[in-house]
């Protein structure tokens, strides 16, 4: 019998091979050990952070590091105050409404609030719908965004002037304002008939089964065990941070209904539900929006939203070109219909693109990003920082150093 020595041989490495690999950690250890050190870096610890991944248009990845609360640690359907990623899911919603004929991206929006809405600085321009979820309505912050029940929009905004810029009228520049979205929720009420936390229920989270909302005083039991309260290491009413000291509780410790709610006239002021930032929701879920956004309009076999609406919805609306909006500082270059564009600063040493939107509220900082052309997205959720974000910058980008990292970690272990 003729031994082969170059088969004995290859077999033999071959064997070897196997067993360095087997010794060796798998790319998802790799990925959970450099996100629990991220979680954990003393420059800026991170209260809870939970994180999911969407490769070739299935779920990757998803994990969760850190606490919700006290002794409780996150989970996947762990609910977060997800801050302004909550006006893309807004967003949505009201798209349907344009599918249903029920509004119109171009029509003088204020027919639908029941009052004439007009910059005074530019009478002769009607504010959209369009201009509303673009942000170039040429509404501002500068008077507030939120006020309670008794109040009525209406007496809000014809009265302050400061709500309105001087410098361009209505289409012509770019301006982030999340009052935009308090009009724009109080509009979805007027069409329906229907408030806006529980507009939004039929609307987005039943149809995608996804867990939570805007009113978590209407939350079952089991949800509201699972709710992360936010933190930071810093009072609620200064700027004073101390990463040295104990996290404090800035939002969703306690929940208690919307002051004023039972009294409450329904398309008079949707703000006490916040559709600028109030949603409460897992990354496990918005991993399915995600979804039906790859799979156009499609959730588990059923037609959520037409192609041709979400290519309204993604097409540019507002590209910067130096002179005609406020970009703060480079964090905003191109803006859709209630989603950011990122034109390739999102990941370190990769042109990775995509759309969609950043959270910043009460220590929470939140990212929605996804890929369509690649059918690949990113969720990270952080319920809490140690250290001012501004004190920890991006070193490519306007986000912060770790949430550069958590993406790059990300993209370069499970999707690059």
């Amino acid at each position: 019998m003729k031994i082969d020595r170059r088969g004995i041989l290859g077999l033999a490495l071959l064997s070897g091979l196997n067993r360095a690999l087997a010794g060796r950690p798998a790319p998802r250890a790799l990925l959970d050990a450099e996100l629990a050190a991220i979680a954990v870096d003393p420059a800026c610890q991170l209260a809870s952070l939970s994180v999911l991944a969407v490769r070739k248009g299935k779920l990757a990845y998803q994990k969760q590091f850190g606490q919700r609360a006290p002794g409780k640690p996150a989970n996947e359907h762990t609910l977060y105050r997800i801050a302004s990623v909550s006006k893309m899911m807004t967003t949505l919603a009201a798209i349907r409404l344009v599918e249903d004929g029920k509004l119109a991206l171009d029509a003088d929006v204020s027919a639908y609030l029941g009052f004439t809405l007009r910059n005074p600085h530019f009478p002769e321009v009607a504010v959209t719908l369009r201009t509303l979820l673009s942000h170039t309505s040429s509404l501002r912050d500068d008077a507030g965004y939120a006020w309670p029940c008794a109040v009525t929009l209406h007496s809000v905004l014809a009265q302050d002037g400061a709500m309105w810029a001087r410098n361009a009228p209505p289409g012509a520049w770019f301006s982030y304002a999340n009052l935009g979205w308090g009009v724009i929720g109080t509009i979805m009420e007027r069409v329906t008939g229907e408030r806006f936390d529980r507009l939004m229920k039929r609307l987005l989270l039943d149809p995608l089964g996804m867990r939570g909302g805007f009113n978590p005083s209407e939350f079952p039991p089991e949800d509201l065990a699972n709710l992360a309260t936010l933190y930071r290491k810093r009072t609620t009413d200064t700027e004073v941070w101390d990463p040295a000291g104990p996290w404090i509780a800035q939002a969703d410790e306690h929940v208690v209904p919307p002051a004023g709610i039972a009294s409450y006239v329904i398309g008079t002021n949707a703000t006490p539900f916040s559709p600028t930032g109030g949603l409460r929701v897992s990354a496990f879920d918005m991993g399915k929006v995600m979804l039906m956004l790859i799979n156009d309009g499609v959730h588990q076999g059923k037609r959520f939203l037409e192609p041709a609406t979400l290519r309204t919805m993604f097409t540019p609306q507002w590209t910067d070109n130096g002179a005609n909006g406020d970009t703060e500082r480079g964090l905003y270059r191109c803006w859709g219909l209630g989603n950011q564009q990122f034109p390739g600063q999102l990941v370190e040493g990769s042109g990775y693109a995509g759309v969609g939107h950043l959270g910043d509220a009460y220590g929470l900082r939140s990212v929605f990003v996804v890929n369509l052309a690649q059918r690949s997205g990113m969720v990270v959720l952080v319920g809490g920082v140690s250290s001012d974000p501004d004190a920890y910058k991006g070193v490519y980008s306007s986000m912060a150093r770790f949430e550069e990292r958590i993406l790059s970690a990300m993209h370069r272990r499970l999707l690059a």
